[in-house]
């Protein structure tokens, strides 16, 4: 069986053809693979504010401790927080929440605990007052 000289030139162009598209897929891959390693960065290499912004904390009901009162809960993380918190007065503490979950005006928070509003106004810095300065007791010099 002999070969025609025309099938022989298809055949080459065809060849020459296949060669092509693979160079071009070969650059095109190693231009996109430089392009991503110019993209990309170790974490080694990162700064800790970048690296902050990676970061993805979990919050879970558990970790928070819970204050009620009159059916709105306040969800305390620190311990610390919730430990001078706990401290204060029943009333106290029902002001400060009806005062931090719903942000009622102090003559609101009156009609609902049935107290004057400057009676609430008072409980409320006092609580306040109490709260700063159990807090700073705890905290070190300087922080």
């Amino acid at each position: 069986m002999e070969s025609n000289p025309r099938d022989y030139g298809e055949q080459c162009r065809f060849d020459a053809f296949c060669k092509k598209v693979l160079r071009n897929e070969a650059r095109a891959y190693l231009r996109n693979m430089k392009r991503q390693r110019e993209r990309e960065a170790f974490f080694s290499d990162l700064s800790q504010t970048e690296l902050d912004k990676l970061c993805v904390v979990d919050c879970y009901p558990s970790d928070s401790i819970v204050f009620s009162s009159h059916g709105y809960d306040l969800h305390i993380d620190n311990e610390l927080v919730a430990e001078a918190f706990s401290a204060l007065p029943q009333t106290e503490q029902s002001i400060l929440i009806l005062h931090c979950t719903l942000d009622l005006a102090d003559g609101e928070i009156g009609n609902l605990v049935g107290m004057s509003r400057s009676a609430v106004q008072r409980h409320r810095t006092r609580a306040l007052q109490e709260l700063r300065e159990a807090l700073s007791a705890l905290m070190p010099k300087g922080g």
